[in-house]
């Protein structure tokens, strides 16, 4: 049996997104039917209608949710009916050579339904991430629905299913900040500002927040920057230099993903310092450094994969932290919207409005 529910599309390239009926299957084995509770609006759902991912079209968006188990297939054992759960984009298939090796966080074959949604017509849908949760129901492999406390409140233990989890991810897993580090995050949109807060809990004694809009660097100190800096009013290098008794931090993270950020996070380290590009560059972006510079400041290079999680493990802590007090998820929160107002969303996002919008079902 298919479900009708209203779901959130992108048709064409550019195009605005359109409130459709849409066909949901019941789940057959390994997946599971979720009813949607919350959905935040992200900037890969944008990057999806403007066709910057790929251009199989019809998109169905939204990825960044939680919500309510409401069937499940033939042999998924762990998972029931009223089982609250975030959705993960990635679920770790277990066999392949990297989950061997014990790095599940770069599975080569993370799972995904494999029955389609589709319009009325019957034509399929391409769902966000492998995901597509603007929409009442949808159908997820049972990897990536991870069982939560049902006591976080939807709006906000969504956010931990994208944005959240790869800021904080790229801090706490990739960087390893550890007591008593420095750090540096560039961008303090959602991922940033989950950067800085994960920072902060592992317990770095300076966050220097680095951003061009002064309402965000204002934000930023709610997560825990102990610092922050205008680039637009200084050289940001030069900026964090000085704060850091001219050496550097020992962790920069770029979570804006342009070529003039990334040079900025690699100059602003200290030698032998980490930097983490967790913001997602254009295509046809591309740096240019000196070879030199890279053999002899040393540390690492590294790119934060979904904040190299693994949901199973990582989303229940970050809501036992959200549940004790430790990481203030509500913050951000900057509205919550119906299916019907996601264009508009996007709109807000585009101009820097809001942390997050999300959809509430």
């Amino acid at each position: 049996m298919s479900h009708e529910v209203r779901a959130v599309v992108a048709v064409k390239k550019g195009a605005p997104v359109e409130l459709q009926t849409i066909l949901v299957p019941d789940p057959g084995p390994g997946e599971v039917l979720v009813s949607v509770r919350a959905c935040g609006v992200c900037h890969t759902d944008l990057h999806y209608r403007e066709g910057a991912i790929n251009d199989e079209f019809p998109f169905l968006l939204g990825h960044e949710a939680a919500g309510t188990v409401e069937s499940v297939g033939d042999g998924v054992t762990d998972l029931a009916p009223g089982d609250y759960v975030v959705l993960a984009w990635r679920a770790p298939c277990g066999a392949c050579r990297s989950c061997r090796r014990g790095r599940p966080w770069y599975c080569f074959d993370s799972r995904n339904a494999r029955q389609p949604m589709t319009l009325l017509d019957g034509t399929p849908l391409s769902p966000a991430l492998g995901i597509g949760a603007f929409a009442e129901k949808t159908l997820v492999a049972a990897g990536q629905a991870v069982k939560i406390d049902p006591a976080a409140r939807p709006e906000a233990a969504g956010l931990i299913g994208c944005g959240v989890m790869a800021g904080y991810g790229a801090a706490v897993n990739t960087g390893n900040v550890g007591r008593g580090d420095t750090v540096a995050v560039i961008g303090c949109g959602g991922v940033g500002d989950a950067a800085i807060a994960g920072a902060s809990l592992a317990g770095a004694r300076r966050v220097i927040a680095v951003d061009i809009d002064a309402r965000k660097l204002a934000t930023a100190t709610r997560f825990g920057a102990t610092h922050t800096v205008d680039a637009r009013e200084t050289d940001p290098v030069e900026a964090v230099r000085t704060l850091t008794d001219g050496f550097g931090v020992d962790v920069a993270i770029d979570a804006v993903g342009r070529p003039e950020t990334y040079e900025q996070a690699f100059y602003m380290r200290d030698h032998a310092g980490v930097l983490v590009q967790v913001g997602v560059p254009d295509p046809d972006m591309r740096i240019d450094l000196p070879l030199i510079d890279l053999f002899s400041r040393g540390g690492a290079l590294k790119s934060s994969w979904y904040g190299d999680c693994l949901p199973s493990r990582d989303f229940p802590v970050l809501i036992d932290q959200y549940l004790s007090g430790r990481l203030d998820l509500d913050a951000f929160v900057t509205e919550t919207i119906g299916l019907d107002e996601v264009e508009g969303a996007f709109a807000k996002m585009h101009r820097g409005e809001v942390l997050r919008s999300v959809v509430l079902l």
